[in-house]
């Protein structure tokens, strides 16, 4: 009994062994498997690196502003009776845009001018009877002094009728009316805004430590999406106090607005040139790997396999960044011309990978971008 229950658990223990060996030599065959499998290249598209003298320029967010911009408003309160303009419409200096009631004024000019005219007369009978000495002189003064006053009365009266008159105080373009006819207007009440839009104003804000850069005349290039295109003005004035709060310094740009598509109050981006350049290599912004630990590109080369065999791959590259112009970006260090970079697919890629450059499709790629659905 002892001798069998002794042969069976030997021949148990030889099955384990063989089932052991077994699975031994298949994991070992798999692990060699996985070791040499080379997983399929990946398509990329690349552009070769060459030198790019970018001009140095500084760029920040700024806001169009009105050279000269006012709310016309009623100098005078009245009856709306007259409206002669149109909401959104050109003016010259001195159109006329409304006119008040004025038949009460009128009505109190004429009786004024009446009174003029009388004191008039009477001071000409008491000069003559002055100077035959027929009449005292206290006389004649007083009428005089008469005179003047109803003169000026009638003067005031003009003025009040011509106040009632709101005219453009400069040529622009008229806003949105706010006053309709027969609508009674307080003293100080709006009418519509005015604005002169060419030329226009671009009011930006800079950092304290790039004051030194910036010079009166710097040219400056204005982008919009609202207008749709860029302009091209020059800094006219830089503001003599920097800001306590955020350190920057306002400046101004004027630039032409003829078509008058840049509008006061305009989001828009400015770049300022600063007259020097600098040597850079320009790639896309799609082959950048941004990364709290680096940034970097993979470099296309002809690297070697496990077995010893030439294929072609990537190396990632750390480099430094620059400013960015359009859809590319500056690199300052870590690259030199005439590398192959990849531009597109990047993100699917690890070091040494395998790639298939297809370059019938390019990401964009241009200084000046222009939205396909604008």
């Amino acid at each position: 009994m002892k001798k069998r229950m002794l042969m069976m658990l030997a021949g148990i223990l030889v099955f384990l062994g063989a089932i052991g060996t077994v699975k031994y030599n298949q994991i070992k065959k798999g692990m060699a498997q996985q070791a040499a499998y080379q997983p399929p290249a990946e398509t990329v598209t690349t552009v070769v690196t060459k030198k790019d003298e970018w001009p140095a320029t500084l760029s920040a967010i700024g806001t169009a502003a009105a050279v000269r911009g006012v709310t016309v408003s009623a100098d005078l309160p009245g009856i709306v009776a007259k409206i002669s303009f149109d909401s959104g419409s050109a003016v010259r200096e001195g159109d006329v845009l409304v006119r008040l009631d004025t038949r009460q004024e009128e009505a109190q000019l004429k009786w004024a001018e009446a009174q003029l005219e009388l004191s008039g007369l009477n001071l000409e009978r008491m000069r003559r009877l002055t100077e035959q000495g027929l009449a005292p002189q206290a006389d004649y003064d007083r009428l005089t002094a008469e005179s003047k006053q109803a003169a000026a009365q009638v003067g005031e009266i003009r003025a009040a009728i011509e106040r009632k008159t709101i005219r453009a105080p400069f040529s622009g373009v008229l806003g949105i009316r706010q006053v309709n006819l027969g609508q009674y207007l307080e003293a100080g009440k709006a009418v519509v805004p005015l604005q002169l839009l060419d030329p226009i104003y671009v009011n930006f804000s800079v950092p304290q430590q790039q004051l030194a850069q910036l010079k009166v005349g710097s040219e400056v290039r204005v982008r919009s999406e609202g207008a749709g295109k860029e302009y091209t003005g020059k800094v006219t004035a830089i503001d003599s106090v920097i800001d306590q709060g955020t350190r920057n310094v306002q400046v101004q740009a004027t630039l032409p607005n003829a078509d008058g598509s840049l509008r006061p109050g305009m989001f828009v981006t400015t770049t300022v040139g600063l007259g020097t350049a600098s040597s850079v290599i320009a790639l896309p912004a799609s082959a950048i790997n941004y990364a709290p630990y680096g940034d970097s590109v993979f470099v296309v080369e002809d690297l070697k396999g496990p077995k010893g065999e030439t294929y072609r791959g990537v190396r990632q590259q750390f480099v430094k960044l620059g400013g960015g112009r359009g859809d590319q970006v500056a690199v300052v260090s870590g690259l030199k011309p005439g590398q192959e970079i990849v531009t597109s697919g990047a993100f699917k890629l690890r070091q040494g990978a395998a790639v298939r450059v297809d370059n019938k499709t390019q990401p964009s790629n241009s200084l000046a971008p222009k939205p396909e659905d604008s």
